[in-house]
């Protein structure tokens, strides 16, 4: 099976987010060249069979620290090896620190018509004890500077279930980011990863964690807000208005086959999931040397299939269909308030969504 999306992880950011656990390099300053060489080898080993590519997603890391050039230089070289259709979604991920006029002029000139905007939290106590570089006003200030550069869809990323001894608003923060107006908002609750700042502060008894009931009502509370204010709570942790759903994240949640490039990203060719090394310094010296960049891989097995067919449709409001085995454990959540069943169709509601994995694993029996 061909992939038609593209993932591009850029890893560099100005510093780690107290939080974050993901495949970063902290760089005062971004090697834009060195990483665009080693992307290039990498992306000549590609073989997508010349099927044009429907979405290119360009995560990280904080890709908008490429800077305007650096964005137009990546979008030109995998235009020199791939084909884009003209209808193609193309998403940047980036920091409010990093858009500004000429850089958002530069990546909407490259072809980039997609935003996803890391703002986080109004909360300017809150954005400093997570590590943030930007404040509330940069927030502001650089939405309306991507209003002003002409793109017209727009995400912007909030975290919830923050430790309530910061005073945080969560309530505040969902209104003030739909003032905004943006087409698209994702949420995601506050986990404690391992070997993060967020965690040694946990284990020292210095933070204490949201519980259950908060992260719940946190939940609820941005679906109440977010549906009320005209978003389709179309995934557990997305909103968008009306054709404003990401393309490329919803091509994940249908299990179609994907590309990535970088340090640490993943590939899924419809029978193997791969995935990339994950330190970027290791990445660009197994590139230069020739040496294979891959760290794993895995095929799916038949019950890997079934399981994640079950997991992705429940995820999502277009739901799952369900068995005749099943019909009575779907009326039970039905009565209970956590999905709507429709025909042989089930959809979680909010409530539902917060039991994800709990009724994902009632259906498969893992």
């Amino acid at each position: 099976m061909t992939p038609r999306h593209l993932y591009v992880h850029v890893p560099f950011c100005a510093r780690r987010c107290s939080y974050c656990d993901f495949a970063i390099a902290v760089r005062r300053e971004v090697p834009v060249d060195d990483y665009l060489t080693a992307l290039g080898l990498e992306l000549d080993a590609k073989r997508l069979n010349g099927s044009p590519l429907d979405t290119v997603y360009l995560g990280g890391g904080t890709p908008s620290r490429l800077g305007g050039d650096g964005i137009a230089r990546l979008i030109d070289m995998i235009r020199g090896r791939f084909e884009i259709s003209e209808s193609a979604e193309l998403t940047i991920e980036a920091n409010p620190d990093d858009v500004e006029k000429a850089a958002a002029h530069e990546w909407k000139r490259a072809g980039i018509n997609r935003v996803s905007l890391g703002i986080q939290t109004f909360n300017d106590v809150a954005l400093r004890w997570m590590h943030r570089v930007h404040d509330s006003e940069g927030a502001r200030v650089a939405f309306r500077v991507l209003r002003d550069a002409g793109f017209d869809n727009i995400s912007v990323d909030l975290i919830f279930a923050l430790p309530s001894s910061l005073d945080r608003s969560w309530e505040q923060d969902l209104r003030q980011a739909i003032t905004l107006g943006p087409d698209h908002i994702s949420l995601y609750g506050l986990t404690i990863e391992k070997a993060t700042p967020l965690a040694r502060w946990a284990e020292r008894g210095t933070v204490t964690p949201a519980d259950e009931d908060r992260y719940a009502a946190d939940f609820l509370l941005a679906h109440s807000i977010a549906t009320a204010a005209g978003y389709d709570h179309y995934e557990v942790s997305n909103f968008s208005l009306s054709g404003k759903n990401s393309r490329h994240n919803s091509a994940y949640w249908t299990g179609v086959p994907y590309a990535g490039a970088g340090p640490s990203a993943h590939s899924f060719d419809g029978e193997t999931r791969s995935w990339n090394v994950r330190d970027y310094v290791e990445w660009a010296n197994r590139l230069s040397r020739g040496d294979s960049i891959v760290a794993g891989s895995e095929i799916l097995t038949d019950e890997n299939r079934i399981a994640e067919r079950v997991y992705l449709g429940l995820r999502t409001s277009r739901g799952l269909a369900v068995t005749d085995a099943d019909r009575a454990r779907a009326d039970l959540w039905q009565r209970e308030g956590w999905a709507i069943r429709d025909g042989d169709m089930v959809r979680l509601t909010g409530e539902g969504w917060l039991r994800l994995d709990s009724l994902a694993a009632a259906l498969t029996g893992l």
